[in-house]
């Protein structure tokens, strides 16, 4: 697989997800495997991803993963796939370095040495478009193989501005009218998971489907995307990354699932089962039971504070967690996750794993983070150095306990102390995509099988 290409635009709340997530619909639709991507940490675009594709949707991030990674990454989750499209994120230069694009679109895109579609919101302008292409054209040094615009008002609109953009010589490769219903529905921290909406976002991702295919020329963007050059680093392999494991049974790692608990990243089930275990999800909402047999516990991240009244009420399994957690087995927990085993969200009891309380704030938490390990635990050794990420309108009280996971440097100046590092379990706002630090999944399936 060579076919790829990177959909990006000028700034966040053009359309690049709208436009990324009909193309992959239209593209799979007319019978071709396509390989959905996100750049960045971003959890949510990959569900829908994932509903046009029938695929894993996977994130490209050099912040978290290293930027020797993101080849043999997207060459992984597109195997066996015609083309990959990727979406990128915020602006196409916006990345998390201060003086470069580091982590950007940008730089994806150049480590991919992908093509990259513009996506253009025209709603409120012209000709004057065109100044915007030429510049986005001129800066930098990726390839902009074409344009597609969106929010188009009418044909004459379309007209004018395809005629500005085709005087650069930059194709037009499709032109979305502006419509009421290609919009998700969003809350606090932006749209809300696919996995929530069921049968709603299926008929939602199809209609986006559709209607890329009624505005965008598809053949122009597949030959777009066969241009691209041959990769030749190989795909990344879990199995190796986490190296030989003894023989022996599989010991079952229970994995957190439902609409409550949405965030995770593939590779990170990936190694586990790649380290040995056996991965089985359950539903905090509507599983009374943890899986039969499980040795340890994941809970990555999600929205519980949206259902803190039904994971309260499942006390059976509140309890299950309780005692699991006090028997020694590994818990690994991860934002959401962190908020389930407090005693209480929301004034609701939750699992009590952890003697702290959690509460919604008012006040958005986001960004990358360079954290460092303060305490040994299941997952980590003190003194070990990670790239991660932070992503809620929460707050937990205390914010960590006595031995905390993690101290990370605070802009502008300062530092901070975060979550919890409890005999067996550990607990923070940090979320970490493992295939940066493989050995995560490794020391958590030797914790199960009693190898700590």
């Amino acid at each position: 697989m060579t076919a790829r290409i990177v959909v990006a635009a000028p700034a966040s709340g053009s359309g690049k997800t709208t436009v990324a997530t009909g193309l992959m619909a239209a593209l799979t639709a007319r019978g071709l495997t396509v390989s959905p991507h996100k750049v960045g940490p971003d959890y949510i675009d990959p569900g829908y991803h994932a509903l046009a594709t029938g695929r894993p949707g996977r994130n490209l991030d050099p912040f978290l993963v290293g930027e020797e990674l993101i080849v043999p990454l997207l060459r992984h989750g597109a195997r066996g796939a015609d083309i990959a499209v990727i979406e990128g994120v915020m602006g196409l230069y916006d990345g998390a370095g201060e003086r470069d694009d580091f982590a950007s679109t940008a730089h994806i895109a150049r480590l991919l040495d992908a093509p990259v579609v513009l996506v253009v919101d025209a709603s409120a302008a012209g000709r004057s478009v065109a100044a915007l292409v030429h510049g986005f054209r001129s800066y930098g040094d990726v390839r902009l193989g074409g344009v597609i615009l969106n929010r188009i008002g009418s044909e004459a609109h379309e007209h004018l501005c395809r005629t500005a953009i085709e005087e650069l010589s930059v194709p037009v490769l499709g032109a979305l009218r502006r419509r009421d219903d290609m919009a998700a529905p969003s809350r606090h921290l932006g749209l809300i998971p696919a996995a929530e909406r069921d049968a709603e976002a299926v008929r939602l991702v199809r209609r986006l489907g559709e209607i890329v295919a009624e505005s965008c020329d598809l053949d122009a963007v597949l030959a777009l995307a066969r241009s691209a050059p041959p990769l030749t680093a190989p795909a990344w392999s879990p199995a190796d990354a986490v190296g030989p494991r003894p023989g022996g049974a599989r010991p079952v790692a229970a994995v957190a699932g439902g609409p409550a608990f949405t965030f995770g990243y593939a590779e990170n089930e990936e190694l586990l089962e790649a380290a040995g275990a056996e991965v089985v999800r359950f539903d905090p909402l509507r599983d009374e039971a943890l899986p039969d047999g499980v040795r340890g516990l994941v809970i990555g991240g999600g929205f519980p504070e949206m259902y803190a009244g039904e994971l309260s009420a499942n006390e059976r399994l509140r309890a299950q967690v309780r005692r699991l957690a006090a028997s020694g087995a590994p818990v690994y927990a991860e934002c959401a996750g962190l908020l389930y085993l407090v005693r209480e969200l929301e004034g609701r009891p939750m699992c009590g794993v952890l003697d702290a309380t959690a509460a919604m704030t008012s006040r958005l938490t986001l960004g990358y983070r360079t954290a460092v390990a303060l305490t040994d635990s299941v997952a980590t050794r003190a003194g070990e150095r990670l790239n991660g990420h932070e992503f809620h309108r929460t707050a937990v009280d205390p914010p960590h306990g006595p031995a905390p996971a993690w101290q990370w440097a605070m802009r502008p100046r300062g530092s901070r102390k975060d979550g919890f590092a409890t005999g067996s379990c550990l607990a923070s706002y940090l979320h970490l995509h493992w295939t940066g630090r493989p050995e995560i999944a490794r020391r958590l399936v030797d914790a199960m099988e009693g190898r700590r």
